[in-house]
């Protein structure tokens, strides 16, 4: 972990039809670390990713990537969205998905070329699919296509990965593929930021983590503050987890 911040929230407050579903939220994510939010259902999680990302318009507040708006610094930044989001009929292969990660670097004039088809083969390989490159992704199962989505984010060669609910629907397999790979992301000095939903696992996925119910309960490293205290405090009732440090 650097010493340079990676993300910094001011005072975030978004509202649905008036109702807040973020609140007054301030939040400092470090260069480098590994962070959970976790939360109850409707607690906003998905929202601030999204307003990070200027997808969401928040009614109070600023949020800075290294210092300077997303809209500057989007070059930085790889997102994964939530499988239930993505339009899973559409008409193309693995490779083609993976290829689009590379269009940032590109602009939308040209064409990808050697260079980025070589680094999504590269991608898909790390995420082991490379033998599904040609597979149409209405054909790949819920945990083929999330290892497809991490690897277009992977090809982005980004500063910033934003993860919404990764683990969600996949196999036990794919989850420890993809663990490990947010692990080395961090390892290589990137910052990961991944909604996540199951508790028992942030002590041995996360050095990081964030509670959240539209206030932020707490924030920082997983030894100091994932506690039942802060469970409780974000949860609504007595809390119980067997933290395994």
């Amino acid at each position: 972990m650097s010493n340079r911040t990676a993300i910094t929230v001011d005072d975030l407050t978004v509202a649905y039809n008036y109702k807040p579903v973020l609140w007054d939220i301030d939040l400092v994510v470090p260069e480098g670390v590994l962070m959970a939010i976790v939360g109850p259902n409707g607690a906003g999680k998905s929202t601030l990713i999204k307003s990070i990302l200027g997808i969401i318009k928040p009614i109070a507040g600023s949020i800075t990537v290294f210092d300077k708006p997303y809209k500057k610094q989007y070059d930085l930044v790889a997102y994964v969205p939530q499988k239930g989001s993505v339009d899973w009929d559409f008409p193309t292969t693995a490779l083609d998905v993976v290829m689009m990660g590379t269009y940032g670097s590109l602009g939308w004039i040209k064409r990808p070329g050697k260079k980025q088809k070589k680094a999504a083969l590269e991608a898909l390989e790390k995420v082991g699919m490379l033998a599904f490159k040609s597979r149409q992704i209405s054909q790949l199962s819920g945990g083929q296509q999330q290892r497809i989505f991490l690897a277009r984010a992977l090809v982005q060669n980004a500063s910033i990965y934003l993860m919404d609910e990764p683990f969600q629907g996949v196999d036990a397999t794919t989850e420890k593929a993809i663990i490990n790979i947010l692990k080395e992301l961090r390892k290589s000095g990137k910052t990961v930021v991944v909604v996540h939903h199951d508790l028992q696992t942030v002590p041995e996925y996360f050095d990081w983590v964030t509670f959240l119910n539209v206030k932020k309960i707490a924030t920082g490293p997983v030894k100091d503050i994932f506690n039942d205290d802060n469970l409780t405090k974000t949860y609504g009732i007595n809390y119980k987890v067997s933290v395994q440090q």
